[in-house]
């Protein structure tokens, strides 16, 4: 059987690639219940699911439709809005630069953007006017705070305290997911001037650090995130859809983004968070936002995750010569739980505990082992518009759900999903 980034890049050519290398054949077609059982209930219009074992794809489907009033159908090479999936490509593209000596992770934010200096806190908060005060914080913002979600930057819109979110809003500091208008430039500078939600290093906070990191790398590296991401991640990967905005070509591969309105699945035709245009990936914006701007396939992403599952190296199909992006090293500290002991999980989005998590991913460790069906060493995360994704080193296993909906009452998809694909497995 050939390898993985053979048999990804002849995805395309087929609704279905199917080979049962490493999975039950019996007990596989409970995968196939799972999408089917939300499709049919009026969860999700579609989706596709991508499973890879020792380097082989093992399962490629394509459920329903990715867009349901044209009749068109799921495809596997279908575009999706991959939301917080960003996050970990911008992970990446950070520790390369590391690598190249760029920074240390331990260095002050304030070192490569001044507005960071003299962090605040915030103390007190009044819901008339969105005015607060505040005292001086502990700590500067360090590089790794940003990595881990630990330096007390905040969610605008999405998934944050409702008190931070009015902060934000009255100073303008968009969430990223979808923002066309200013550059990284401009509101990640503002956002240094908003007070901090905790002390760096108390609590994992999801918030807009990695729009911070992208801004980073802008810096250190000299060229627009879009760019140095095509040329440093995307490219040598040969991940071919990834993008913050869709070239005309491709833009009609994008699906359809819907949301559950009284128990029915219809298309999103309204602004979503803070008046994003549901259609964002087919405009051209000039905010590259680093925790939430790209979109991709199940394919492109699944390229990515191969890449830390063979410890940072990549072998190109095309000469079979092999290159490597970033370190074992590397890797090994990226997957290393980074949060010390008794720094607490925010409450939004919700986090099971004990909560672990490296530089970029989420990780399963013996500590919180008990959680998943997961292997220890197992590094996953997802997207807004409820797309998911793990990679599990024990198993040599990669798994990936793609759907496309606007703020889903049905996330356990996900979950399912992983249960479907566990039970499955042969050994």
């Amino acid at each position: 059987m050939k390898s993985i980034f053979t048999v990804i890049a002849a995805m395309a050519i087929t609704l279905t690639s199917y080979a049962q290398s490493g999975l039950d054949a019996q007990r596989t077609s409970r995968i196939d219940d799972v999408i089917n059982r939300h499709i049919t209930a009026g969860h999700i219009p579609g989706a596709t699911a991508l499973v890879i074992r020792h380097g082989q794809v093992v399962y490629n489907k394509a459920f329903g439709y990715a867009d349901v009033a044209s009749r068109k159908t799921m495809q596997t090479d279908n575009i999706f809005r991959i939301a917080s999936q960003t996050k970990a490509i911008i992970s990446l593209g950070t520790m390369i630069l590391w690598e190249e000596g760029k920074f240390q992770l331990d260095d002050p934010v304030s070192l490569f953007i001044p507005a960071f200096k003299n962090p605040r806190v915030k103390v007190s908060f009044n819901p008339k006017d969105s005015s607060y005060t505040t005292r001086p914080a502990t700590r500067e913002i360090t590089v790794r705070d940003l990595l881990r979600h630990t330096s007390g930057i905040a969610y605008a819109a999405v998934f944050s305290d409702p008190q931070m979110q009015a902060i934000y809003a009255k100073a303008g500091v968009p969430s990223g997911v979808g923002t066309m208008v200013s550059d990284l430039k401009t509101k990640i500078n503002l956002l240094a001037q908003q007070p901090l939600m905790h002390d760096p290093g108390l609590a994992f906070t999801y918030g807009l650090n990695t729009d911070v990191l992208g801004y980073l790398i802008e810096i250190w590296s000299g060229q627009p995130l879009d760019v140095f991401l095509q040329q440093r991640v995307f490219a040598p990967l040969d991940m071919q859809d990834t993008y913050f905005h869709l070239p005309p070509a491709k833009q009609k591969k994008l699906v359809t983004l819907y949301e559950d309105v009284n128990g029915k699945m219809l298309p999103v035709t309204h602004p979503i968070y803070e008046g994003v245009d549901p259609l964002y990936p087919n405009r051209q914006g000039t905010y590259l936002s680093g925790g939430a701007g790209l979109v991709s396939t199940a394919a492109d992403y699944a390229k990515f995750l191969a890449l830390f599952l063979h410890h940072g190296k990549y072998t190109d199909q095309h000469d079979n010569t092999s290159k490597k992006l970033i370190s074992p090293a590397t890797v090994a500290l990226m997957l290393t739980n980074q949060l010390e002991k008794g720094v607490r999980p925010s409450p939004l989005p919700a986090q099971p505990e004990p909560f672990c998590f490296g530089l970029g991913f989420a990780l399963e460790t013996a500590a919180n082992d008990h959680l998943m069906p997961y292997s220890i060493g197992t590094f996953s995360w997802g997207g807004a518009f409820n797309t998911h994704y793990w990679a599990d080193p024990k198993q040599d296993l990669i798994g990936i759900l793609f759907t496309q909906e606007y703020l889903s009452p049905y996330w356990s998809i996900g979950d399912e999903f992983k249960v479907a694909v566990y039970q499955a497995l042969e050994d």
